[in-house]
């Protein structure tokens, strides 16, 4: 595939992708809002611009440590924050409000990423992990604005899927990069097998283990009060199906904790709720604000608050592992020395679970059922558990430094 095969399938998808939006509208309404912005259709930004794409929440929330540094590094600059997602949106204004600006990001599409380039006229753009999008990188380099490729990751699955089906494309693109700064020598090696350049390719490390997660001890506090003085299993970013397989596990093995179960799409938290109720489970909303002593599980359902439950939280269970998702952030809850579970399918997070499991500071299991066996089994050992917290922070801290080494590279690029 080349990139006007590329386009061409894009101009033909387009209005499916629109409709698509309109669809999860249904459940989710702000997809349906700012449409235009996805198209394009902006206005003009008179200042000079550092441009970060966040694809949703967990890329956003990886990304704080260095937005952070550019603001303050770069005071006469804005730093424009785009997102594909709503949740993504919402996270973003809570969290700077209107210290940086926001926009949805575009499709890929000739018209719309020219259009879109030239009303903000970026001095930088930053892509986070995997965004290689060709359209927007040819315009990008065509404008001679820098493009770094930033907490760049490649598994050996997606490295083979772009071998097979878009190779060409694939290095086209990567070689319009103006660097690759990768989480770690695997994906660096992966991206020069896709046709990068040594040169243009170096391992910056992964900017999620400089995060400085922020705890809202006021939130804290609030929720504890509701709480008392149970334990408390968070079950977070969990999806479609995940639910499900815990509920019935939990059913058939009950703990003596509280299951605080977070899925990871808001538009599913009625779905969740639903799904506790027909299970027969004790339910209650986190956003109703009150709970009864016979409650069995608390639907995290308000948004802003996954660093309190980690925070409150005995055992962690990241979601998105006992399904093909390929698992969510161990960082956050590594970060505040709680003890990690996932399950069996964590490709996203690879080499990272593989240095918790090493250095103990995790336990995976294979399904819903080994999942409430070994939360049992934790709960009733303090030791363990604190130990698996205290392994998990030192790996957390172990790895920082990623920030540092980008903003060198950026401060390269920016230099006059």
């Amino acid at each position: 595939m080349n990139r006007t095969l590329y386009s061409l399938v894009g101009y033909l998808l387009l209005p499916i992708l629109i409709i698509r939006l309109l669809v999860r509208s249904i459940k989710a309404p702000k997809y349906r809002q700012r449409i235009f912005e996805r198209l394009g259709l902006i206005d003009s930004i008179p200042v000079p611009i550092i441009w970060i794409h966040c694809v949703s929440v967990g890329e956003f929330r990886a990304s704080i440590a260095l937005i952070d540094v550019l603001i303050k590094n770069y005071p006469n600059h804005r730093i424009l924050v785009s997102s594909t997602t709503p949740t993504g949106s919402s996270a973003i204004k809570q969290h700077y409000s209107g210290e940086v600006l926001h926009l949805y990001f575009p499709f890929d599409l000739n018209f719309i990423v020219r259009r879109y380039i030239n009303k903000i006229k970026p001095e930088l753009c930053l892509l986070m992990e995997t965004e290689i999008w060709p359209n927007l990188i040819h315009s990008l380099q065509k404008n001679n604005i820098p493009s770094i490729l930033i907490n760049a990751r490649m598994s050996q699955k997606s490295m083979q899927k772009y071998q097979k089906f878009a190779p060409k494309l694939v290095k086209q693109t990567l070689d319009k990069l103006t660097l690759i700064a990768a989480q770690n020598q695997n994906s660096a090696q992966r991206f020069v097998d896709l046709g990068a350049d040594n040169n243009q390719v170096i391992v910056a490390g992964n900017i999620k283990f400089d995060q400085n997660p922020a705890v809202d001890k006021t939130l804290v506090k609030q929720i504890q009060s509701l709480i008392g003085k149970r334990k408390v299993v968070v079950f977070a970013s969990t999806h479609k199906d995940e639910e499900q397989a815990i509920m019935k596990a939990y059913l058939k093995n009950p703990f003596a904790a509280l299951m605080l179960i977070v899925p990871r799409h808001p538009e599913r938290f009625n779905e969740v709720f639903e799904l506790a109720q027909k299970n027969a489970l004790s339910v209650y909303k986190r956003s109703h604000n009150k709970l009864n002593a016979d409650c069995q599980m608390l639907l995290g359902d308000s948004m802003g608050e996954m660093m309190a439950y980690f925070d409150l939280a005995d055992i962690v269970f990241m979601g998105g592992s006992l399904v093909k998702t390929g698992g969510h952030n161990m960082l956050e809850p590594a970060a505040l020395s709680k003890p990690i579970l996932f399950g069996p399918n964590v490709f996203n997070f690879s080499e990272i679970s593989s240095d918790l499991l090493a250095l103990e500071a995790s336990i995976q299991v294979q399904n819903a059922e080994d999942l409430l066996q070994t939360i049992g089994q934790l709960l009733t050992d303090d030791k363990k558990t604190k130990t698996l917290g205290k392994n998990a922070n030192q790996y957390f801290k172990s790895k920082q430094g990623a920030v540092d080494n980008i903003t060198k590279q950026i401060k390269l690029v920016l230099q006059p």
